[in-house]
């Protein structure tokens, strides 16, 4: 059984390299787009997510308990990931309990927010699909149900490989601590292509989306909502495409680093490492709030009500048969 002294004797051994790097005045330069995108990202998601949860008509529908999810989900990773970050770019000793706690923070909230990104799609096309059917389909206490379900999903191979490594416990130090370190050299002590589980759940959460997105164009199209170029469905589809691309590509990204961790040289490994969780990860992030949930109508007008100005139409009056932003 590999123990986490051993997985932290290894890396500091095999990645030296590694800490020249992110000790560097370049890899600290990356800090400044990690501060930067998180701080817009949580200047919108916590007043998005208490709006949800303030407003009994949004609580109760799937599709805003899904979107409180992906902001919470986001909430966490963004503070996880920028401690994280930060350690690493500023040569702060990390305690090996504290590394595996981010190595299982960041890997559960990140996988988090894909499910339930992956979900509101489904939700989407069952609405459209069967728009009588829906309420007994998919209620609010089945909603909530499931979000439990993707919390556990998501939350049982990290902590799997967090009692792999923590056969022994140790309190050593660790100078870098990477999440694609930790798993790399577990991969390489346990003989298990980790990369796998990872590009099976991306694969089947992106062929997911657009079977369902391809679904959904077949049964709107004699609707007439696909008529006029700049359509208010063909926008919303649109930034809803690109939002998901932009959240899938970063894990497409640490998939392909896992699966060549022993391949490639160091230092390369290093930068792309640093760009894809100073940069790539936080991107979707930063712009989900403000393209993506702020075309939901009713928690646009909830928004507005809770800053204070008025709207003729109250959230509570809407009604809530729609789906998405219509």
């Amino acid at each position: 059984m590999t123990t986490m002294h051993e997985v932290n004797c290894s890396c500091v051994n095999t990645t030296t390299v590694n800490n020249v790097m992110v000790q560097t005045q370049a890899m600290n330069f990356l800090l400044i787009p990690a501060v930067v995108l998180t701080a817009i990202t949580l200047l919108a998601d916590p007043p998005l997510l208490v709006c949800v949860l303030r407003h009994r008509r949004l609580r109760e529908e799937a599709r805003y308990v899904f979107l409180a999810n992906v902001f919470l989900s986001d909430i966490l990773f963004l503070t996880f990931n920028l401690a994280n970050v930060s350690c690493n770019a500023l040569a702060v000793e990390t305690p090996a309990a504290l590394c595996g706690f981010f190595m299982v923070s960041t890997v559960t909230t990140c996988c988090s927010t894909v499910l339930t990104l992956t979900l509101m799609v489904v939700d989407t096309f069952v609405a459209v699909r069967w728009p009588l059917r829906y309420a007994h389909i998919l209620p609010r206490r089945r909603a909530r149900a499931v979000v439990g379900a993707v919390w556990l999903v998501s939350a049982s191979f990290p902590l799997a490989m967090l009692l792999v490594m923590d056969d022994v416990p140790t309190s050593t130090p660790r100078t870098l601590c990477l999440v694609l370190g930790v798993l790399g050299v577990l991969k390489r002590k346990i003989n298990i292509s980790l990369h796998v589980y990872f590009s099976v759940w991306v694969f089947f959460c992106s062929v997911l989306i657009c079977c369902c997105y391809m679904r959904l164009y077949v049964v709107t199209r004699s609707s007439g909502i696909w008529s006029r170029r700049f359509s208010r469905a063909r926008l919303t589809l649109l930034l809803h495409a690109l939002v998901l691309l932009v959240y899938f590509v970063p894990c497409f990204v640490f998939t392909a680093q896992l699966a060549l961790y022993d391949v490639l040289e160091a230092g390369l490994t290093s930068w792309l490492n640093g760009v894809n969780l100073t940069v790539l990860v936080l991107l979707p992030r930063a712009s989900a709030p403000y393209l993506y949930g702020l075309r939901y109508r009713e928690l646009y007008y909830a928004l507005r009500l809770s800053l204070g100005r008025r709207h003729p139409v109250h959230v509570s009056d809407r009604s809530a048969a729609g789906q998405g932003s219509e």
